[in-house]
């Protein structure tokens, strides 16, 4: 459609980040969001888990 950037858009984009970031500060920001992502997908299959538990049924 046209919402995403071109090519020479997203150059554009990379550029201004490491403008405003510095290039030593990047690393050390997608690996904050990476830990941030890993986190949010655990809690998720941890809630997964307990309605699949809280779901099963019990034996007496």
């Amino acid at each position: 459609m046209g919402f995403l950037p071109g090519g020479s858009e997203w150059l554009i984009i990379l550029l201004v980040i490491i403008i405003l970031f510095g290039a030593k500060k990047i690393p050390e920001l997608m690996r904050g969001l990476g830990s941030g992502i890993r986190e949010f997908k655990n809690a998720a299959n941890s809630t997964d888990d307990k309605d699949t538990k809280n779901d099963a049924p019990k034996s007496e």
